[in-house]
């Protein structure tokens, strides 16, 4: 089997890092491996431990490897923090042969990624919205079309440069090599996202440990990326100090009995509580975690709807909002999203997949699928383009036989 055929997508957290290893077949993509361990070494999604970090990363890949019986050596690896910044820009040119090709298209983009971007940040995507052909707007592909006069719209995402090195360095010390790296929330955008609400006008939320990634999709463009610094570890914060118990138990007690709105609970619901320090458990009402709970979630789905606000596409979101990230899956979340954003809301899991899709089957993998969908895609294009260069040249060189034949 060719290298080519399998891919690995390494989604790099601030709670948990997760590899999965994919297979291209006639079909799509089968998923053969899944490895998993708890990150220590991220902060709000940037590198503040290197050697955890590594290690953490060694041993998702191991475990994938084990599982998927692939040597992983490349990978696409996910970032995301608050350090990653993004803006829309235009370019224009003229179209020399009066037929647009893919020369055009990238002088375009390059006329457009012409700004002053700061020395210590880097471009990690450029992503095309649309194009204008004179004066007609709304254009996906312009290749091949008629026009003199070409303009590109393209949103521009950078993220810092030494966060973005740091985890370069810690997956190239772990044994892997980098392919690319992708945003996490349009990684997630890819796994959980259908065309039509992307079409129709959609905000996703990658509700992660550290932060929380927002995408918006307007007319089937991304029209927006931003970070909140605020996810699911302030909520195992708060458990932790409302009910006087260890991090590492109110991460549990989070998962196992955590509820987003105290009206779903019945008042007779009791959870057991571990002490601090030795300290015997107590029996406290669920009740009183929702209460926990739910202020803060709030808090987050109040700063999210902010910035969407901000963004002035609140109006063009048709389809809602879709949550996504390993917090997305707390009971209740969903409800008390649409109270808040007086929107549809609804949780995101990846789709498309097969193999051991079950396995991925949960909005927290939706990055980990996304990573290994952008790359399927990215191979796809350059299959596609190299295909096209090849019937450019076969083209000449049957062009190029009649002219000899006709000489003698």
């Amino acid at each position: 089997m060719a290298k080519q055929e399998f891919l690995v997508g390494l989604d790099i957290g601030t709670t948990k890092i997760c590899a999965i290893v994919g297979q291209i077949t006639e079909t799509g993509i089968d998923i053969i491996g899944l490895g998993t361990r708890p990150s220590t070494g991220l902060r709000k999604g940037a590198v503040i431990n290197i050697e955890s970090t590594v290690e953490g990363i060694q041993r998702a890949i191991e475990e994938a490897e084990l599982m998927s019986g692939f040597d992983i050596e490349y990978a696409y690896v996910g970032v995301a923090g608050n350090h990653v910044r993004s803006f829309n820009s235009s370019g224009v040119v003229s179209v020399k042969n009066k037929e647009i090709d893919a020369h055009d298209v990238e002088r375009v983009i390059d006329a457009a990624k012409a700004i002053a971007i700061p020395a210590d940040r880097q471009v990690i995507h450029l992503i095309p919205q649309d194009f204008i052909i004179d004066g007609q707007d709304g254009i996906k592909d312009p290749i091949g079309m008629n026009g003199v006069r070409l303009e590109g719209k393209i949103h521009i995402i950078t993220a810092s440069s030494s966060s973005t090195q740091n985890l370069v360095k810690c997956a190239n010390r772990a044994g892997i090599h980098v392919n690319e790296l992708v945003l996490e929330q349009i990684a997630s955008a890819e796994a959980v996202l259908s065309d039509d609400e992307k079409e129709l006008g959609v905000a996703l939320v990658d509700i992660g440990g550290g932060t929380s990634d927002i995408c918006i999709f307007v007319g089937g463009a991304l029209v927006h990326t931003g970070v909140i610094n605020i996810g699911g570890n302030h909520i195992t914060n708060d458990i932790a100090v409302g009910l006087r118990t260890p991090q590492v138990e109110a991460e549990k007690i989070k998962i196992r009995h955590g509820c987003c709105m105290k009206l779903m609970i019945t008042p007779e619901e009791t959870i057991e509580v571990p002490g601090v320090g030795g300290r015997q458990p107590r029996i406290v009402a669920r009740r009183l975690l929702a209460e926990i709970i739910e202020p803060r979630t709030e808090e987050m789905f109040q700063l999210i709807k902010a910035e969407i606000e901000k963004t002035g596409y609140t109006d063009l979101i048709g389809s809602g909002l879709v949550i996504t990230g390993g917090c997305a899956m707390l009971e209740g979340m969903p409800e008390l999203a649409e109270m808040v954003f007086e929107m549809p809301v609804k949780r995101g899991y990846p789709s498309g997949m097969g193999g051991l899709r079950d396995i991925v089957n949960s909005p927290k993998f939706a990055t980990g699928v996304g990573l290994l969908k952008h790359a399927a895609n990215k191979l796809a294009a350059k299959n596609h383009r190299s295909h096209n260069s090849e019937g450019v040249g076969r083209r000449m060189r049957d062009v190029m036989t009649g002219w000899v034949r006709d000489l003698f």
